[in-house]
């Protein structure tokens, strides 16, 4: 009887545990740096929070399950080296805007990018960085290409390690 009584719990302990976690992704990585970031305008200047994709198993996951990302915030993507990019939104559920970025700082390129979409969204030139934002938050805040980024205490982007 005991015997039964203790197959039966660690079922049902197997299953709740089981039925609990089943499916669930974490909204946030919590554990990405974040910096805060200026965005230089010919009107004036944007701020926003982004976490740092560093490490290339950070860079691969990126935003994938994120269900809400608040405007103000974004993701910076650091590579090692200056290159063609190409990004998509796998796994993505959130409409998102990027921004590619040269080493010295310069959006290149702005681009929107569709939900879930496998579609590449190319850089048209070598770049060092790239910054995703909620869609449409680079246009709200009068960002445009040509712009220039850097992290809040006036160092340049480069200098994130």
């Amino acid at each position: 009887m005991k015997k039964h009584f203790l197959l039966s719990l660690n079922i049902l302990i197997f299953l709740f545990t089981s039925i609990s976690c089943a499916g669930k992704q974490p909204e946030q990585n919590s554990s990405l740096k974040k910096a805060e970031i200026v965005i230089k305008t010919n009107s004036g200047e944007a701020t926003l929070t982004a976490e740092l994709a560093i490490k290339e198993e950070e860079r691969n996951y990126g935003f994938m399950n994120r269900k809400i990302i608040p405007d103000g915030t974004g993701m910076l993507f650091v590579f090692e080296k200056d290159q063609m990019l190409n990004f998509w939104m796998k796994n993505t559920p959130h409409p998102l805007s990027i921004a590619y970025i040269t080493s010295s700082g310069t959006i290149t390129d702005i681009l929107d990018m569709t939900p879930y979409s496998l579609a590449s969204v190319p850089s048209t030139r070598s770049v060092r960085f790239a910054l995703e934002v909620p869609q449409g938050w680079f246009t709200k805040v009068g960002i445009s290409v040509g712009d220039t980024v850097c992290l809040s205490n006036g160092n340049p982007l480069r200098s994130i390690k």
